[in-house]
């Protein structure tokens, strides 16, 4: 008999086998326990997370004669058959795309099952499709036969036309999370009797980045040549790096060792290690050391400032990976400035202390007109926070704020070609006030906010080239921006008025009393800006 493959021998056969995704599995059981199926499904999520195995099953199911609690039971003949079943037609639009195939789908559509009570049509990658066979399979998706059932799978939602996703229901398969995959990987060595190590196994489950196939597959490669695998192996044959190696690194850090810091880095670029999957690595240690520093559990002599900014300088780096400057060399003057901290923190004249004063800077330090501008990541951000969101709500509207969020979600796919490290920041962003010259917006992630704002040319040039106006952007988090938006709107019911300001490159801190103002937001605020509430 011929070897299968580790990826194939364990595809699930059951529900109850799909792993790390519990609530889809779930709602699909229910729609086979009670009988109520749509017409059409679309499993989208990334590659190797279940969405092929799951429609098999669902199809399987489908046609089961007795199943169990919303599994098939692989008794009776209908599942004993699947493989060869007529009636479940799988396509792979990558290969299968043009308008053609979608027509002769569509003609045999009409035709009754050979011997199964649904035809169950399984598309796979089915944002490969061209425009004309999406246009084409459009009916036919919406009013199909009783007897006919679509299940689309895909790793790219956003290629899907809507009126696709309109007529289906939609599941969403999530990366499967490290404790479930070292679980699925442990059972499999279990029973091939492949010897290997718990760190081994957890590198493997870290590399596979959520994809049960990839690390069934890596799991494979490794043993072929039937001996332990070890982390070493893990990292040496897929260029990844172990935590050991982070944590010598880290430890160069600490003692100021730049000779065994810029080896340890040369040795980690000469073995081939991926500059992105280094730095994933490298944030995942330091946030963890961001917790012991917090919890007081920490075994590393850093401060927590050190911590904060390392983790935002290296994001900086895979923001960068377009200039012409080797990645690594980026990565190693991001972290060199962190050497030598006894000189900057010269001033501090014990440990315990010095943790306490570091701690308190990524506070926000609040300071009434004071001209001091703020530091965030050791880095200054180029224009007056006050200053822009006074000049905005001197003219604004929600006519014009709906207006620019009309617009927002076309120059977010313009920007996704052009800049996708712009974009990468904005995907989540909201327009939260606009006026004819300024407008903010705000990110579900503090952190991004602080980026925007470091990059606001960058946000302004693009804007600039997308309307053709010059506007000033301002990036704000939603609790800062729910006080400022309670006073303005208390400013205005009270007869206060705002007047323009000149906006210099340099910044003042919030003033406290906007940043600490408390109080329900009056209707006359809701009037311009909308609901203030905090989703």
């Amino acid at each position: 008999m011929s070897y299968k493959v580790l990826y194939r021998k364990y595809r699930p056969d059951s529900f109850d086998n799909v792993v790390g995704q519990d609530y889809t599995v779930k709602m699909l059981k229910n729609a086979i326990c009670s009988g109520k199926n749509a017409h059409a499904y679309i499993f989208t999520g990334p590659r190797g997370t279940g969405k092929t195995s799951s429609a098999k099953i669902f199809a399987k199911a489908l046609n089961c004669l007795s199943p169990v609690d919303g599994n098939p039971c692989n008794e009776c003949d209908s599942c004993k058959s699947f493989k060869e079943n007529p009636d479940i037609i799988e396509i792979d639009a990558a290969s299968n795309n043009g308008v053609d195939e979608i027509r002769e789908l569509i003609n045999n559509v009409k035709l009754v099952p050979s011997n199964s009570k649904y035809k169950v049509y399984i598309i796979d990658e089915v944002h490969m499709l061209s425009t004309s066979a999406f246009n084409a399979l459009l009916l036919t998706l919406e009013e199909p036969p009783s007897h006919v059932v679509f299940i689309l799978a895909t790793t790219d939602i956003q290629n899907v036309p809507i009126t696709i996703l309109s007529r289906c229901q939609r599941f969403d398969f999530k990366p499967i999370s490290i404790n479930c995959l070292v679980d699925r990987l442990s059972y499999v060595c279990k029973e091939e009797s492949i010897s290997i190590t718990d760190d081994a196994i957890k590198e493997i489950a870290l590399i596979s980045a959520g994809g049960m196939r990839d690390a069934l597959g890596m799991l494979d490669q490794l043993s072929a040549d039937g001996n332990e695998i070890s982390l070493d192996d893990v990292s040496n044959y897929f260029g990844s790096v172990s935590s050991k190696v982070i944590n010598e690194l880290l430890t160069c850090i600490e003692q100021n060792n730049i000779d065994d810091f810029s080896k340890i880095l040369g040795n980690i670029k000469s073995s081939g290690t991926n500059y992105s999957v280094f730095i994933e690595k490298l944030i995942y240690e330091l946030r963890k050391i961001a917790i012991e520093i917090k919890s007081s559990k920490s075994k590393h002599d850093f401060y927590f400032e050190d911590v904060y900014g390392m983790v935002f300088d290296l994001n900086e780096c895979l923001c960068n990976i377009n200039i012409n400057i080797d990645p690594y060399v980026l990565i190693e003057i991001s972290l060199l400035k962190y050497f030598d901290r006894s000189n900057r923190y010269s001033n501090v004249s014990s440990s315990s202390e010095s943790k306490s004063v570091t701690d308190s800077i990524n506070n926000v330090v609040i300071e009434k007109n004071v001209s001091k501008p703020k530091v965030i990541n050791k880095k200054v951000v180029p224009f007056d926070i006050n200053i822009r969101i006074n000049n905005c709500f001197v003219d604004c509207s929600k006519e014009i704020k709906n207006d620019v969020s009309n617009k927002w979600s076309d120059f977010l796919g313009e920007i996704k070609f052009n800049n996708i490290n712009l974009y990468s920041l904005l995907v989540d962003s909201d327009i939260l006030a606009a006026s004819g010259k300024y407008i903010l917006i705000s990110s579900k992630s503090s952190s991004s906010n602080e980026l925007i704002n470091f990059n606001i040319s960058n946000l302004e040039n693009e804007y600039m080239k997308f309307t053709g106006n010059k506007v000033y952007f301002c990036s704000l988090d939603l609790i800062t921006w729910k006080n400022v938006a309670s006073k303005y709107a208390s400013d205005l019911k009270n007869g206060i008025k705002y007047e323009f300001k000149d906006d210099v490159d340099t910044l003042l801190l919030v003033n406290d009393d906007i940043i600490n103002m408390e109080g329900t937001v009056e209707d006359v605020g809701k009037d311009i800006f909308g609901s203030f509430d905090i989703k």
